[in-house]
This record gives structure tokens, C-alpha cells and sequence, in this order.
């Protein structure tokens, strides 16, 4: 089975600006790169769909981050609730 490879935001807006400067292929520039044609595609289509210049890519990982700390939080705060309840029947 073979492992996916995660790529930095830096270097996912590299490979999108090379694209855009060189005026070389997608596939030329993926093959240069060493990654698949469809990785810099998806990577170009987004840059599109979501166009915040070179903080794109890490706002959407920013992003992702922060709703799984969200989550975690909720968590955390319900566990926290009933304790409280326990704790205060056990005083009572």
C-alpha cells in the first residue's frame, strides 16, 4: 500500500505559482516537482475556487485546525459539566 504524502502550504502555492509564471504545463511543471498531475490540478483548482493570494492554502489548514480544537473543547467542557453535577450531588 502506498503512504500519502502531505505537502506544506508553501510549497502547494509554489507549485500553483510556478504554473502561473513559467507558463510551462501543469503536467511538465508536476513531473518537474515530482507529483501527480492530479495533486497540482486539485492544488490549482482551489487556488481559484478560494483566491487569497499565497495565505490560502494555510488559512484552510488553519482552519481545519481550529474546528478539530473546537470539538476537543466541546468535549472537554461537557465532561467538565458533569462533573460538576456528580460532585455536587455528592455534597449535597
Amino acid at each position: 500500500m502506498k503512504t500519502r504524502r502531505k505537502f506544506s502550504p508553501e510549497f502547494k502555492q509554489e507549485a500553483v505559482d510556478l504554473v502561473r509564471r513559467t507558463g510551462k504545463s501543469a503536467n511538465q511543471i508536476a513531473n518537474e516537482l515530482g507529483i501527480s498531475q492530479t495533486s497540482l490540478s486539485r492544488w490549482l483548482r482551489g487556488s481559484v475556487d478560494n483566491p487569497g493570494g499565497n495565505n490560502s492554502f494555510s488559512i484552510q489548514e488553519e482552519n481545519q485546525r481550529l474546528r478539530q480544537e473546537v470539538e476537543r473543547l466541546k468535549m472537554e467542557r461537557d465532561i467538565l459539566k458533569k462533573a460538576t453535577a456528580f460532585f455536587a450531588k455528592e455534597s449535597s
